[in-house]
């Protein structure tokens, strides 16, 4: 299977364990999204420990194998590697992709490294276009529209620099930064392959059916594509 294969998801979903209030823990709250079709999932959790991290990472690998989606681990791929989670998340402080690389395929599993994906996130086409010539399987682009979560990054990017990256670059990118469900399109059509959320779904009193709606706008906007596109032929 070609890398940009094992890229089978369009809702990415990144952790945030603080905007969890209305469930008893995060992994309740993960729970109910990967319930709702979540194939994706980001565990981000940087204040935590070792210790404490690699327990919640391998209780994270338990439920995502569970329903059958992926698990990222930001920034630490030797997390990664010890939960044999689908790939590793790198922010722009982080070893680069190349780097990471060399340590997953050192790691000699080689049916697992062969399969192991790097997402990096960027804030400029610049970021955008280092990460795909550092080996980077995918990246994260934001953020598009204001979101507390992002606010250190400056001001909202708009959805204008998905369509300038796309046109840049090969890899997937996944829009990221204040996406509601009535912005799915527009950013779709700006051709994102797909979208990043955090507070979207869990921050939400209704993570299950959060999850279900966006993902029925993810489905509505590819299947209008497939219809064109049959219409084409």
């Amino acid at each position: 299977m070609k890398r940009d294969e094992l890229i089978d998801f369009k809702l990415y979903l990144i952790t945030d364990r603080k905007l969890v209030t209305h469930y008893a823990s995060l992994i309740t709250a993960v729970e109910e999204a990967l319930k709702g079709g979540v194939k994706a999932l980001q565990l981000r959790e940087k204040d935590l420990g070792t210790r404490e991290l690699l327990a919640l990472a391998y209780k994270m690998r338990e439920i995502t194998n569970k329903y059958k989606a992926k698990l990222f681990i930001n920034d630490r791929v030797d997390v990664a590697l010890a939960v044999k989670a689908d790939g590793v998340h790198l922010g722009q402080n982080s070893v680069s992709p190349h780097a990471e690389r060399k340590a997953v395929n050192a790691s000699r599993i080689t049916h697992y490294a062969s399969r192991f994906l790097i997402g990096v996130s960027a804030h400029s086409i610049e970021e955008a276009e280092q990460a795909e010539k550092e080996g980077a399987d995918f990246i994260t682009l934001g953020p598009v529209y204001k979101t507390p979560s992002k606010l250190k990054y400056g001001k909202p990017l708009g959805v204008d620099i998905i369509r300038k990256a796309k046109a840049e670059i090969s890899i997937p990118v996944f829009a990221i930064g204040g996406i509601k469900t009535d912005m799915v399109k527009e950013v779709m059509d700006a051709g994102a392959d797909g979208i990043a959320l955090i507070s979207g779904i869990l921050g939400t009193k209704k993570i299950k059916g959060e999850t279900e709606k966006y993902l029925s706008f993810l489905r509505l906007k590819c299947h209008c594509e497939g219809e064109a596109r049959g219409n084409l032929r």
